[in-house]
């Protein structure tokens, strides 16, 4: 399955969720095509990989399991709460969409 396709498949089954706005294409600039809870990012996709936002030590373990990569959005740093995971996997990028929902839309309440 292709990136994107596998992505459309979490926005389709995520976007109900109380909070979340889908990717909004008249949006321009960084996450205009990603999954937002309470105007948040919480998931999008990068250069073929999911990107998901969760607990720093979520992220570490994620990457030390060789699951995920650091994410540092352009910036050269990594940003210590995201995380990318190439691997398309549908089960997988969904499980972690929904943890990331979970970990975002926390904070939004």
């Amino acid at each position: 399955m292709e990136p994107d396709a596998c992505f459309d498949d979490v926005v389709t089954a995520l976007r109900d969720r109380p909070g979340v706005a889908p990717p909004d294409p008249t949006r321009r600039g960084f996450g205009a095509d990603a999954l937002t809870v309470g105007g948040a990012i919480f998931a999008m996709v990068r250069d073929g990989a999911l990107v998901v936002k969760l607990p720093a030590a979520r992220v570490r373990a994620l990457i030390e399991a060789g699951e995920g990569a650091p994410f540092g959005a352009g910036r050269g740093r990594p940003m210590k709460e995201w995380v990318a995971v190439a691997a398309v996997d549908p089960d997988a990028w969904h499980a972690l969409a929904e943890e990331a929902y979970g970990f975002v839309g926390s904070r939004q309440a």
